[in-house]
């Protein structure tokens, strides 16, 4: 399975589409009707049955990622890959908020060989709430982290040092990313030393803010153009994600 093209998956879908087509040419319309729904259910049976193989071989539920996570991760970076959106196709990031600040819960995953490059802690904002984060935003000045997939900018040197500039994809949920300055950074209450005098993490301002040690090898890995999916437990993001749905 290792150096597996994503692209694979795609084409499988396409066989299927063809293999089951001759529903276009059905004289009945329910015949035709319940052929389509069919093929799509075979297509995307299909597709669920090859992430669930990535996923086990990368072992990513044996790092704490779940496949609910996964999938909707994977799903979305192929939608934004086939939308010309995400460039830098090869890695894909994952934060899962679902996890308390406690535990590593960001990964950067290596999808042609199939490996997770980076597993590691990650900061929410200090106004998502304490240990875990609960609440979300996408207006200035919240304080929150906000939800969503994000394309991967370029770096600069800022007050928090080697930082790299995110570009939020949903709009209405995380669109305003640049312009509440949230970027991707180190920052000393990223630790497990601060984790076991106060139990968490410390939180920055809505920033996915990185462990010091950690930090320039992860953004000069997925800086210029790969994609970020930060998840949590939030129902109305699942329902109002056009790229999800």
């Amino acid at each position: 399975m290792k150096n597996r093209s994503w692209k694979k998956l795609i084409s499988l879908c396409l066989v299927l589409a063809l293999i089951h087509s001759p529903f276009v040419f059905s004289t009945s319309k329910s015949m035709a009707s319940e052929k389509k729904i069919a093929a799509f259910q075979n297509i995307t049976h299909a597709a669920s049955t090859y992430v669930m193989s990535v996923y086990e071989h990368i072992g990513l539920q044996n790092a704490g990622l779940s496949f609910e996570v996964f999938n909707y991760a994977v799903k979305g970076r192929d939608y934004l890959v086939n939308k010309g959106l995400i460039l830098k196709d090869q890695v894909l990031t994952v934060v899962d908020f679902t996890k308390p600040s406690s535990e590593k819960r960001m990964y950067v995953i290596d999808l042609d060989n199939e490996k997770i490059l980076f597993h590691t802690y990650v900061a929410h904002g200090q106004n998502s709430g304490a240990e875990f984060a609960e609440n979300f935003s996408n207006k200035p000045e919240s304080f929150q982290s906000s939800l969503g997939f994000y394309e991967t900018l370029g770096t600069y040197n800022g007050k928090h040092g080697y930082s790299m500039k995110l570009a939020g994809l949903e709009s209405g949920i995380n669109d305003r990313a640049e312009e509440r300055a949230i970027v991707m950074h180190s920052a000393p209450y990223v630790s497990e030393s601060f984790i076991r005098t106060k139990g968490f993490l410390g939180r920055s301002w809505g920033c996915p803010a990185l462990p010091e040690a950690y930090n320039r090898p992860i953004i000069d890995k997925i800086k210029d153009g790969s994609c970020l999916f930060i998840y949590g437990k939030n129902n109305n993001y699942l329902k109002q994600s056009r790229i999800l749905n």
